[in-house]
């Protein structure tokens, strides 16, 4: 699902900086390509501006849920696209700095082809599923469970289907393209992770792991898993949070250059590109030496320099 944290869009109140209570998929991801990213999304709670194609996906996102207040037989395309309008109004009347998407546009031609580009997806989206077909028992559903470790996993899924027989499917929507096969996996983490919150929350191991991408020509990608599936994702999940203890006690956030470096919004705090990134606001506890006392960061330097070393 892609949720907008609204609380860290550019123009909404600064939220001070904290450590972090737990794991979402998202945020999981976000240390594993730049543990820099997720600190200063997470900790540092640095603002980040509304994008074009994310708020297109929060849209898109918005129609598919509320289609399915409609009964099965008005769940038609027509029906979908006249909701774009009024929920982009929503959007907009919730978060009115999606009106900065649009800064110079005085005959709304700019707004009338992000909104055409939404119906494209839309539309898509009837090619690769059939509505009135389908009797979601939740929609939006936020899940939440806690690890026998403490560990506290969350994450919003964007459909759950259950079947006569009592199998469970979840759903999730993807405005991109999909992934070539080299990537499935990685995307398909994220359903693993929906469905390792499933499990240890309603004690069901879902039957199928259900991607739906409507970019490019549009797919479907379907994943079965089993026990030991979600069991070896309980300990990478494990191995990562102690990671991110750790690098939290330390405040040792590398930056990674990937390949989503050229859209990510904290270029100017990257030392990748030549930027500095802002003090480390959590407390830090004082460097020890193997067999000696506490000492300070510049005593544990013989130059008493304390730029010599990182902090």
């Amino acid at each position: 699902m892609q949720q907008t944290d609204t609380s860290s869009a550019a123009g909404a109140p600064a939220r001070p900086a904290a450590p972090p209570t737990g794991l979402s998929p998202s945020r999981a991801g976000d240390f594993l390509t730049c543990p820099l990213l997720y600190r200063l999304r997470v900790i540092d709670r640095l603002p980040e501006p509304p994008s074009p194609a994310a708020t297109r996906g929060t849209l898109v996102h918005a129609v598919l849920e509320r289609l399915f207040d409609s009964p099965a037989a008005e769940r038609t395309p027509e029906r979908a696209l006249g909701l774009l309008r009024p929920q982009w109004e929503r959007l907009l009347g919730e978060r009115p700095e999606l009106g900065s998407l649009f800064p110079d546009d005085p005959d709304g031609a700019a707004l009338t082809g992000w909104l055409a580009d939404a119906e494209k997806l839309v539309g898509q989206w009837f090619r690769l599923e059939d509505p009135t077909r389908l009797h979601p028992v939740e929609r939006e559903l936020y899940v939440e469970t806690a690890l026998e470790s403490g560990l506290l996993l969350r994450g919003y899924i964007d459909r759950v289907d259950v079947a006569p027989t009592g199998e469970v499917r979840l759903v999730d929507y993807k405005t991109g393209r999909a992934p070539s096969r080299d990537f499935e996996g990685k995307a398909m983490f994220q359903m693993k992770f929906y469905a390792l919150v499933v499990w240890r929350w309603k004690g069901v191991i879902p039957k199928r792991l259900q991607l739906v991408y409507l970019g490019g020509g549009g797919d479907v990608v379907s994943y079965d898993p089993d026990e030991a599936d979600l069991l070896a994702v309980e300990r990478k999940l494990q191995a990562l949070w102690e990671r991110i203890a750790q690098a939290v006690a330390t405040g040792d956030f590398p930056a990674t250059r990937n390949r989503l470096c050229d859209w990510c919004d904290h270029r100017a705090s990257c030392p990748e590109f030549g930027g500095t990134p802002p003090p480390y606001p959590l407390p830090v506890p004082p460097a020890r030496t193997p067999d000696g006392p506490t000492r300070t960061s510049d005593e544990s330097d013989p130059t008493g320099d304390p730029m010599s070393k990182e902090s």
